[in-house]
């Protein structure tokens, strides 16, 4: 696959001078990221390292945390450098490399929430056949095709676009977006707006239609169900909602601010929105699932207790 070669590089063009606050923005910038990867990776270890957790909604969870990850490493590394640049300038091999990575991170987590809402809807409304519906060879299965599916959508959506003939260089943005490297075509780009609105689609639809299914199913059983069936549902799809209504509204801000001018708007506002979904959801999730779980709250109170005691033996 060949990168256009009339274009070496482009302009990051979001980024404001700074001065001497950009070692504090990198500090805290780095700061954040170390949070991000610190706590995401132990809730992966800990799901990994407990047979008791080797269940399919620990599995879609280290999932969704390993694309956690993926996403962050896809911005951050680069966030850090462009921070201390005073040229914010990036090659165009690595611009379509970072664009393959956020934009496969957004469709993983956004069919990773799907097929979540569809094992909390089994779990809730079938518990007694759930073990049969839902295995964990059944839950491997899924995210390989969830990885897969998405990935493989955005090579295609990434292909169209490296063909194109480009008659500008500068991005207003803090990274590289698709939709804003294409809107520097000068060459025709009907079949990218076609596949773009068809990419919209599937991206929305595919994962919109099990989660709409899931929770109306889920919300007719809390209705005519016991107590103990309303609290179950409570416990295990509150913090699934919480992370699907906050990355969908970051999402949200995202694709609005790169289509709509935003110039009325102020720098550090735009800076907020566009990296919103990138940083928030990566730190929100560990949080919230963490801590509402019992099983991953507990195993994670046991294993920190045991570092503390075998850390009290070895003192003495």
């Amino acid at each position: 696959m060949m990168v256009n070669s009339t274009l070496s590089y482009f302009i990051l063009g979001a980024y404001m001078h700074v001065g001497g606050l950009k070692y504090f923005y990198f500090m805290l910038t780095a700061m954040l990221y170390i949070v991000i990867v610190i706590s995401n990776t132990s809730l992966i270890v800990v799901i990994c390292m407990n047979r008791s957790l080797h269940e399919p909604m620990y599995l879609f969870l280290c999932s969704l945390f390993v694309n956690e990850l993926y996403g962050s490493t896809g911005l951050f590394p680069s966030l850090l450098l462009q921070i201390l640049s005073d040229i914010h300038t990036v090659s165009a091999s690595f611009c379509y490399l970072q664009i393959f990575c956020l934009y496969s991170y957004v469709n993983i987590e956004f069919t990773n929430l799907a097929i979540m809402s569809y094992d909390r809807y089994l779990a809730i409304c079938f518990p007694l056949q759930y073990n049969t519906l839902m295995t964990s060879k059944k839950a491997v299965i899924f995210i390989i095709v969830i990885w897969l599916y998405s990935t493989g959508k955005v090579l295609i959506n990434l292909s169209l676009n490296i063909r194109l003939k480009l008659c500008g260089n500068t991005i207003n943005s803090l990274y590289c977006h698709n939709y804003l490297v294409a809107k520097l075509a000068c060459s025709d780009s009907k079949v990218n707006n076609i596949y773009g609105l068809f990419g919209v689609v599937l991206t929305i639809l595919v994962p919109l239609l099990p989660i709409l299914f899931s929770y109306m199913k889920i919300l007719k059983v809390c209705f005519s169900g016991s107590e103990q069936t309303r609290q179950k549902a409570v416990s295990t799809c509150t913090p699934h909602l919480v992370s699907l209504l906050n990355f969908s509204f970051g999402c949200l801000f995202e694709i609005l601010q790169s289509r709509f001018d935003m110039s009325r708007v102020s720098g550090v506002l735009r800076i907020i929105l566009t990296l919103y979904f990138l940083l928030i959801q990566p730190l929100l999730n560990p949080i919230i699932y963490g801590l509402q779980m019992s099983k991953i709250r507990n195993m994670c109170k046991h294993l920190f207790c045991y570092k503390m005691l075998a850390g009290h033996r070895d003192a003495m």
